[in-house]
């Protein structure tokens, strides 16, 4: 399974900002997962609480929002909202895009328990 895999790389970031800020725990992970960044957010999910077992983030609840598709057109150079499967300017109609979003998988928010709190 593909996602474990990813799982795991991203418990190993997690558990180093974790110890950069000497977190006892980690409450929330947060990923922001785009359609064409080949992670499955499903799969991931399911993967999530093998990989986080005996890790400062066992109990962290993960949160995942989809990013949309974005493309900016070429032809007309307005930025817009396109299907995962069809990368057309939602202005114009061109195929003449370029992708600015939807392909990425980002750690965007760690919520961290400090010593004291």
């Amino acid at each position: 399974m593909h996602e474990l895999s990813v799982c795991l790389s991203l418990l190993d970031q997690v558990q180093e900002i974790a110890a950069q800020h000497g977190a006892t725990r980690v409450e929330r992970i947060r990923l922001q997962i785009g359609p064409l960044s080949g992670v499955e957010p499903q799969l991931l999910a399911q993967a999530y609480p093998l990989a986080a077992s005996a890790t400062v983030a066992a109990e962290a609840e993960l949160v995942i929002e989809a990013i949309p598709v974005r493309v900016h057109c070429k032809d007309c150079g307005r930025e817009t909202e396109a299907e995962p499967n069809r990368l057309l300017c939602g202005h114009c109609g061109s195929y003449q895009t370029h992708l600015r979003s939807g392909d990425e998988m980002l750690l965007a928010n760690l919520e961290l328990t400090l010593p004291g709190d």
